[in-house]
């Protein structure tokens, strides 16, 4: 059953082809088989799967068509999540069991989902790649388990990649939906600033991250992203589409600006990298959308990679201030400490100044007068374990940024983003594109997006587990 799309199961399920407890059974049993080697899964609830499971096959016998009733899901472990526990990757919060549902989580379970688990995710967030004291093992790639399957969406893109998912809840802070896409070979959606809600409240006046989906395909990203895109009212950011992400419409001609370089001193993007943008790039043009190579707007200096390191701290900082107990502080992670201390030494000047540093960034790449950038997602291939962290806490934040250069400035500017598959090297990794839209035109983006992948931008290639 896993070898369908999310679309086809959810059509079978309508047809009493299967019932909502058998496709449940089946990803439980799959997760109980993989989950160890691949770290998808924080916390998995079967009983309460099969529960709701059991719910839902009696509504879908009642005719009860609601959009994604019956069919199995796991949520991101730092959205709350009412009576499932939800850890925000911290040991210090591992015994947390929220009263109720984020705003976006709710939207998906009222929408019929039916909660398998909480997926993997480091600790609040704050990495590109997925470890933490709550789980024993980091989430890895099934295309090479002994490399990241990046983060802070980690554990949601290993999890529908290796088929213990259908398709999955996620967020994206500085690339965390587009990036664990990438080294997982799936679509990854990052929404504009506002067609999503966050499920947690905003730490920051300046706010980057957005939900989304990570799904297989187009269609069953936009089926996600459907039911996630109805704002609260109170969000002043809030807006909707004219349109439904599941009636995308081919695009007009678009003009698409391209550039690989990454805009970091001492940092070139790996030969497959380069390559996955070149393939992308005639694909389009033999579309019949205009390519234009352009130079990347804004280099990475140092006054904005330091603009970067106050914005982590002082997120951190305030994370921390307000979630995590005194008595606990100890369990945090290293880099978290780290990231808490520069934080605890920051100013109100520093972190306007930071904000304003990096508006003046983003502002760069908005200007670019095109439809759509096309660029990679990540500078190279999936990194094997313990590469962010082999110069200590210090270097983290710059091994990141060198590998995940290519994301950040869509968050802070707002606009919405895609990461599409590409192909598979010759040792069998993954690379992916990145495709960013002008702000509020989502609809346009993924249609793009449905368009390549109707032309074969990618093959429907899976890793190794996957027919297991």
């Amino acid at each position: 059953m896993h070898e369908l799309s999310a679309t086809a199961q959810l059509a079978a399920l309508q047809a009493g082809e299967f019932s909502s407890r058998e496709l449940t059974t089946h990803y439980l049993e799959r997760i109980a088989k993989y989950d160890a080697m691949l770290g998808a899964f924080v916390t998995v609830v079967p009983e309460l799967a099969l529960d709701e499971a059991r719910r839902a096959d009696k509504r879908l016998a009642d005719g009860d068509r609601a959009p994604l009733l019956g069919l199995p899901l796991g949520i991101k472990d730092l959205f709350n999540t009412a009576g499932v526990r939800t850890t925000f990757g911290s040991a210090a919060l591992a015994e947390t069991v929220p009263a109720a549902d984020g705003w976006a989580t709710g939207l998906l379970r009222q929408a019929g989902a039916v909660l398998v688990g909480k997926t993997n995710t480091p600790e609040f967030g704050a990495t590109c790649y997925t470890e933490n004291s709550v789980t024993a093992q980091p989430s890895v790639t099934p295309y090479d388990v002994t490399r990241y399957a990046s983060g802070s969406s980690g554990g949601a893109a290993a999890a529908v990649a290796a088929g213990l998912l259908p398709v999955a809840h996620a967020s994206d802070g500085a690339g965390s939906i587009r990036t664990p896409a990438t080294t997982c070979y799936l679509v990854g959606v990052k929404p504009s600033l506002g067609l999503v809600t966050a499920s947690v409240p905003p730490s920051s006046f300046f706010p980057t991250a957005i939900e989304g989906p990570l799904a297989r395909n187009v269609a069953d990203a936009a089926l996600l992203l459907d039911v996630m895109a109805h704002p609260w009212k109170g969000d002043l950011n809030g807006w909707r589409p004219e349109g439904s992400f599941a009636d995308l419409q081919p695009p007009k001609r678009l003009k698409i600006a391209v550039w690989t370089e990454t805009g970091m001193d001492g940092i070139t993007p790996h030969p497959e990298t380069i390559r996955a943008v070149e393939r992308t790039a005639i694909l389009l043009q033999q579309l019949g959308h205009e390519i234009q190579e352009v130079p990347i707007p804004a280099r990475w200096d140092d006054t904005i990679r330091r603009a970067m390191r106050t914005h982590f701290g002082y997120l951190i900082d305030l994370v921390v201030d307000q979630v995590v107990p005194d008595q606990r502080a100890a369990q945090l992670t290293p880099y978290i400490k780290y990231l808490n201390e520069i934080g605890a030494e920051l100013s109100g000047a520093d972190v306007l100044t930071a904000q304003a540093i990096q508006v003046r960034f983003a502002s760069a790449f908005a200007a670019t007068e095109a439809d759509v950038v096309l660029t990679p997602v990540t500078s190279g291939p999936p990194v094997p374990l313990g590469h962010f962290e082999s110069t200590g806490v210090e270097g983290i934040i710059d091994r990141m940024l060198e590998w995940s250069v290519y994301t950040p400035w869509a968050n802070l500017s707002g606009q919405p983003a895609v990461a599409l598959p590409s192909h598979l090297d010759q040792d069998g990794l993954p690379y992916g594109v990145q495709l960013v839209g002008r702000p509020r035109h989502d609809l346009e983006l993924l249609a793009l997006a449905a368009q390549l992948e109707a032309a074969a931008l990618w093959d429907d290639v899976h890793p190794p587990c996957w027919s297991q």
